[in-house]
């Protein structure tokens, strides 16, 4: 990860000059001592790099010099075609460092006329996915898992259940599929002798082999994820089912088809009778509160009973 750290220090202040070192450590994710410690190895490395401090100081090549990185190759397109596919590579990630290098070649790269697009695009738009109140899921073996999906060698895996308990598992990585922001290996069990999914997450450990594999030719990862998603609502169906009766106006029956699993709808005057699958009655009980106002309870009694009670002792807390 450092030498793509290393050309994305290069690149940078080729293409935009003099650079302060906070500038490079906001740019790349990483702390001013990592940048400062990255151009000492750069000069070691004969490279120009100049270091000038003051106000008008900072980090940038000697006049006539030039890193000549700005030819993209194919692992430059692949990033880009990840990333138009709105995969998240992780800001401060080997891939992360690869895509900003890729940017940048492509911001060297492009007529004068465009630059200033270029320039504005920077400014207006800013793209932030992490959570609100939560810090991003790490997954430590992130990397590795891609790097084996991509070379197509098996690797051994430590993988956690959701019990807590841990096995051993030899697998052949044949895709990785991203969903709402986590990250899914499919992958040949060899103990299982079938294809399984598996959280990246709780990947704890992964040991790479020398060992190649061929991905079966009839295989499609859409397929296989399209089924298995299928598959996986079905069951759900079947073994969380608590179907609620709501009655609301139009317009919040259009926001509950989107936020909830809808099981009928029906129009009654200017009203709609709403059936959703709320999965249990514990479930149903935890978000129920958070529509009340917007629409009405009907059935299951026991539900409405609650909602009751839940409003009265609210009243007698706030009257």
């Amino acid at each position: 990860m450092r030498l793509h750290r290393l050309i994305a220090i290069l690149l940078c202040i080729e293409s935009r000059g003099r650079m302060k070192a906070r500038e490079l450590a906001l740019a790349l994710e990483t702390s001013v001592r990592s940048i400062y410690r990255d151009i000492d190895l750069l000069a070691e490395a004969g490279v120009p790099i100049v270091t000038a401090s003051g106000p008008k100081g900072g980090i940038y090549l000697m006049d006539g010099y030039t890193a000549n990185l700005k030819q993209l190759n194919g692992g430059d397109v692949i990033q880009l075609y990840l990333t138009g596919m709105g995969i998240y590579t992780g800001g401060s990630t080997e891939s992360g460092l690869k895509l900003k290098n890729t940017l940048l070649k492509l911001e060297q790269t492009m007529p004068a006329p465009y630059q200033s697009d270029i320039q504005k695009a920077k400014a207006r738009f800013y793209f932030d996915d992490t959570p609100w109140w939560t810090e991003r899921v790490a997954i430590p073996c992130l990397e590795a898992v891609r790097a084996a999906v991509w070379g197509s060698y098996k690797v051994t895996i430590q993988y956690e259940k959701a019990d807590g308990s841990c096995s051993s598992r030899d697998v052949h990585p044949y895709g990785l599929v991203v969903k709402k922001g986590d990250w899914y290996l499919i992958a040949f069990c060899e103990v299982g002798q079938e294809i399984r999914t598996f959280k990246c997450e709780r990947i704890i450990e992964i040991q790479p082999s020398a060992e190649v594999f061929e991905v079966p030719g009839d295989f499609s990862l859409e397929h296989y994820w399209m089924r298995q998603e299928s598959t996986f609502k079905q069951l759900c169906r079947e073994k969380k089912y608590y179907p609620v009766l709501i009655r609301t106006t139009k317009k919040q029956a259009g926001i509950l088809a989107k936020r909830m699993e809808i099981i009928q709808s029906v129009q009654e005057g200017s009203h709609f009778l709403v059936t959703v699958n709320m999965y249990s009655y514990e479930a149903a009980c935890r978000d129920t509160m958070d529509w009340i106002g917007r629409v009405e309870i009907v059935e299951p009694a026991i539900l409405r009973q609650f909602v009751k009670e839940e409003i009265s002792r609210l009243q007698r807390i706030y009257g």
